[in-house]
């Protein structure tokens, strides 16, 4: 089965399930679990992805010298 975007999956699911298809049955043919069914029967258009928030890293700590190092290099 060729890949589709998420917008056209919740299409599909709507037409059959609408269609008369119970969800247990949209659920095997579209290889998706129960909630993405109701979520598609509920909305026409997919959340839209959550951000990951940034993480902080182990070179924070560092970052105000390793800003004046390079700062320093620029100047020589």
């Amino acid at each position: 089965m060729p890949s589709q975007s998420k917008t056209e999956l919740y299409a599909a699911i709507r037409r059959d399930v609408r269609g008369g298809m119970s969800i247990r049955a949209a659920t095997r043919k579209h290889s998706v679990s129960y909630p993405t069914v109701t979520k598609a029967m509920a909305s026409a258009w997919p959340e839209p992805r959550k951000k990951p928030s940034a993480r902080p890293t182990r070179l924070d700590v560092y970052q105000t010298l390793i800003d004046a190092m390079l700062l320093a290099d620029l100047v020589l």
